[in-house]
């Protein structure tokens, strides 16, 4: 099957019109406003809902919030988290020990930003950055253990503890807490 195409006219053949079209776009994007960003001296803002890196949080007391309850690590898509909890406790009085992680690792090359741990943490004690430079190395170095969470996070100023606003929501709303 031999397939006829139209013959060029001589204006197209001169591949005039083509070039033409081609500078019109260069010089449109010629006089532009450039939006490169110089990027350790200038950074970008970032919007408000912009979900970073995870990071732990300490209470006004000092202590770490997270209780190793480990709903972080299931809920983790990539299984970037992996949480070591504290033994069971002996002795008769064990109802009031507090229950701190003995080892809590984020690996960030795994880690894919979703938010999932910051949803479903019930002590309010993981939370998203607004940092998006994480570098490092080696990939030992993004592998962040519990001091370095606790690090970039610092204290949470919260006025209320979680669980007196608790009560006062389920007093408001009617419901014994």
């Amino acid at each position: 099957m031999i397939v006829k195409r139209a013959e060029l006219s001589f204006f197209e053949r001169l591949y005039l019109p083509t070039l033409l079209g081609g500078l019109k776009v260069t010089a449109r994007h010629f006089f532009r406003k450039k939006v490169t960003m110089q990027y350790p001296e200038q950074k970008w803002t970032v919007p408000p809902n912009y979900r970073g890196a995870p990071y732990l949080v300490k209470d006004q007391v000092g202590r770490t919030k997270c209780v190793s309850c480990q709903l972080c690590e299931f809920v983790c898509p990539p299984k970037a988290i992996r949480i070591t909890p504290p033994g069971p406790a002996g002795g008769s009085d064990s109802g009031n020990v507090e229950k701190g992680p003995l080892e809590f690792d984020i690996n960030m090359l795994r880690c894919i930003f979703c938010g999932f741990c910051q949803e479903v943490c019930p002590e309010e004690a993981i939370f998203l950055m607004n940092d998006y430079s994480l570098t490092g190395t080696s990939r030992q170095e993004m592998i962040y253990d519990k001091d370095k969470l606790l690090a970039l996070g610092g204290v949470h100023q919260d006025r209320i503890q979680k669980w007196k606003r608790k009560a006062q929501e389920a007093l408001h709303q009617g419901v014994a807490p």
